[in-house]
């Protein structure tokens, strides 16, 4: 059901590398293992213990515990026994409350990036998006993910208001692993692809309306597609992000 993401040594995603000593190493060790989990470089159920996070970041034990530990707060990682810890699965009612949250809060950000985006950045999306269609030609679902993040972002980031990012970074946390499910369902039916289009025309236009409703039918395409998973794995469907 899911696309194996890019492995590195001992199973971790193969973009969690040696983090740079110049910088703050428990800083960077987290936010490098947080960028991890939101670009979805790890599905639901992948087990790290500290000596593998610190071997592959090239870090003492102590900031991966560190990185580790801000991250089990957040909800990104959970406690699976002495020194290990995993990826948690989502649930149909975290999946609820999630795509609720970002049909607000992802919208608010869409709406408001309109009239901030620049001609560069413009390219820069149909860059991205050119990455997404030939990684779903290829097959290559982690190199998707990767440019589906950073489009997203980008959008995001536009809207001038730092904290609500930060918000919908704390939501793709959990997000982002399960991103893995949409694929190869989404590779056929190229649903993303349509609303990213649409995305960029209304960028194009300064319409902030269809910006808004792009990026919504966006959560909403992924939504159904990983709420019909979880039905088929015998859980309850609600109507709360329908």
């Amino acid at each position: 059901m899911f696309a194996a993401p890019k492995r590195g040594k001992d199973g971790l995603p193969g973009d969690l590398a040696p983090i740079s000593r110049h910088s703050g190493l428990g800083e960077t060790a987290y936010a490098t293992l947080k960028d991890s989990l939101i670009r979805g470089a790890m599905q639901p159920g992948t087990k790290l213990t500290l000596r593998l996070v610190a071997e592959a970041l090239g870090v003492s034990t102590t900031p991966a515990r560190d990185a580790i530990t801000r991250l089990i707060g957040e909800g990104g990682l959970i406690n699976a026994g002495p020194k290990t810890v995993i990826v948690p699965y989502l649930s149909l009612s975290d999946l609820d409350e999630i795509t609720a949250i970002r049909l607000s809060l992802e919208g608010l950000a869409a709406e408001q990036s309109t009239n901030n985006v620049t001609e560069a950045d413009i390219h820069e999306l149909e860059d991205l998006q050119e990455r997404i269609n030939r990684g779903l030609d290829d097959g290559r679902y982690t190199d998707v993910l990767d440019a589906n993040k950073d489009f997203h972002f980008l959008i995001y980031r536009r809207s001038g208001m730092s904290r609500l990012v930060t918000i919908i970074e704390s939501l793709w946390l959990r997000m982002g692993p399960a991103f893995n499910g949409l694929y190869p369902e989404f590779a056929q039916s190229r649903t993303g692809v349509s609303n990213h289009l649409w995305a960029v025309r209304g960028l194009q236009d300064r319409d902030p309306a269809a910006v808004r409703a792009a990026i919504e039918n966006d959560i909403r395409s992924g939504y159904r597609r990983l709420s019909s998973q979880l039905v088929a794995a015998g859980q309850e469907v609600t109507e709360a992000a329908t």
